[in-house]
C-alpha cells in the first residue's frame, strides 16, 4: 500500500494565524477528516514569576498524652471556678464515667474537676485552690463562655 501524500494548504494556516490575531487567542485547532493544523500563539509579554511564600517549619505533634490541666484564671473570692476559655463543659473524662467531682467532694489544688473542650481539644481545668465542691453551676454538655462560672469550691 502507497501512503496518502497530504499536501499542507499554506493558505489556511495564514487564515488561521490572522485569525489568532484579529480575536486574540493563544490557540486555535482544526480538524477535518484526517487533517488536523493546531496554531498557538506564544505570549510577547515577559512570564511573570511569584515567590511561593516559604513555609515555616512545624515541630511535631506530642505524643497524645494527657493535657495539661488549665489553670482557672480570675477566681472569685468565693470560690467560684470560672472558664479560662469558650467551649463545650464535660463534668466526665468519657461519656458514661464518673464525674471528676460531685457536690461535697473535697479536692485538691491542681486536680481536675471539670474539662472544656474548645477547638477539638480537651483542656483539663484545675481547682484552684484546696476544698470541698459545694455546687456545680453547668451541666454535661453545656456550651460555656469565657469567665462564665463552672463550680464552686469551699
Amino acid at each position: 500500500m502507497a501512503a496518502k501524500k497530504t499536501t499542507i494548504d499554506q493558505g489556511l494556516i495564514k487564515d488561521l494565524a490572522n485569525l489568532l490575531n484579529e480575536t486574540d487567542l493563544s490557540e486555535i485547532e482544526v480538524e477535518q477528516d484526517d487533517f488536523r493544523v493546531r496554531l498557538t500563539r506564544q505570549s510577547s509579554a515577559a512570564p511573570i514569576h511569584v515567590q511561593a511564600p516559604v513555609a515555616q517549619p512545624v515541630s511535631a505533634p506530642a505524643a497524645p498524652s494527657a493535657p495539661a490541666p488549665v489553670e482557672a484564671t480570675a477566681v472569685a473570692a468565693k470560690g467560684n471556678v470560672p472558664s479560662p476559655m469558650v467551649g463545650t463543659a464535660y463534668l466526665a473524662p468519657a461519656p458514661g464515667a464518673d464525674p471528676f467531682v460531685k457536690i461535697g467532694d473535697s479536692v485538691k489544688e491542681g486536680e481536675t474537676v471539670i474539662i472544656v473542650e474548645a477547638m477539638k481539644t480537651m483542656n483539663q481545668i484545675a481547682s484552684p485552690k484546696s476544698g470541698k465542691v459545694t455546687a456545680i453551676l453547668v451541666e454535661d454538655g453545656q456550651p460555656v463562655e469565657f469567665g462564665e462560672q463552672l463550680l464552686m469550691i469551699e
